[in-house]
């Protein structure tokens, strides 16, 4: 690894709260204002908190904003058929000028996939289905006709057109090790969580990702979800004055982080600005 960020990209989480008083959209612009390079959203449509489902807000987003990517972070696989995700993702990468980053996952949430009606793949089912949906979604955006026959999804002679304008980034969200390889052999970015994946963890989990990648040749960027509180104290962020924020996050990237979405904690457009403002200068001039 080079001791820089070369390529780096900062994002930060947008919550998808449609309750009184939100503002995702404007969340998003200010955002793009600060400099921020992505916005990302998670994927849960099912709960007693008011939201909005994540691609619909995505696509409301990029249509009022104009540079700052949208990523799903991530999107859950056995929501949607993938060969309608790859349709999707083709309509949002165009209508946004090539922003979308298309983050997939397995499924965390088992008790959303039950109370939809959906069934509730086991792990190894649900690390399956990931992987034929990315080469259900690659096979639609590449091949004339396309034919797939896996385990948990299927395509017969199907036609996917226009063909993306440029290629769509896929990040995925795993932990074990069968999805972690999986990461390596297919994927263009990782992006677990702080809370699901601290450093130590983290730092392993990356090498299996970068070891399956090495034994296909290919390179995978590896961006960390983390919680951040600039000025204050937590034990579940990143938190302190903006120094110590500054020079925890360096210790990310000493362990092969090169990317961060942040997820502010407290006052959200306050701390977005704080680290516009405080953290993100000394992190690109770092990556320079």
């Amino acid at each position: 690894m080079s001791s820089g960020l070369s390529g780096a990209m900062f994002g930060v989480g947008i919550s998808a709260s449609a309750a009184p008083g939100a503002d995702p959209v404007g969340d998003a612009r200010l955002a793009e204002e600060l400099g921020f390079d992505f916005v990302s959203m998670s994927d849960h449509p099912c709960g007693t908190s008011p939201t909005y489902e994540i691609w619909t807000l995505l696509t409301w987003i990029a249509a009022a904003t104009s540079r700052i990517r949208v990523a799903t972070r991530v999107l859950g696989v056995p929501y949607r058929p993938p060969a309608m995700v790859a349709k999707m993702a083709e309509s949002l990468h165009r209508l946004s000028g090539g922003r979308l980053i298309l983050g997939l996952g397995g499924g965390y949430s088992d008790e959303e996939f039950r109370a939809f009606g959906l069934g509730v793949p086991t792990p190894r089912e649900k690390v399956d289905g990931m992987v034929e949906a990315i080469h259900i979604m690659r096979g639609l955006w590449s091949s004339p006709s396309f034919t797939y026959e896996g385990a948990r999804y299927h395509t017969l002679d199907a036609s996917l057109e226009p063909k993306p304008v440029g290629p769509i980034p896929i990040w995925l969200g795993t932990y074990g090790n069968r999805a972690l390889a999986a990461t390596g052999e297919l994927a263009d970015g990782w992006i677990p969580s702080l809370g699901f994946a601290p450093p130590s963890v983290a730092a392993e989990m990356r090498s299996r990702v970068l070891e399956s990648a090495g034994r296909v040749g290919r390179e995978v960027e590896c961006v960390y979800n983390v919680p951040v509180l600039v000025g204050g104290s937590s034990s579940s962020a990143v938190a302190g004055s903006s120094e110590e924020v500054v020079e925890k996050l360096l210790e990310f990237v000493r362990l092969g982080f090169t990317s961060f979405n942040f997820m502010p904690v407290g006052d959200f457009r306050e701390q977005m600005e704080r680290l516009a403002t405080d953290v993100l200068p000394a992190l690109r001039a770092f990556s320079s």
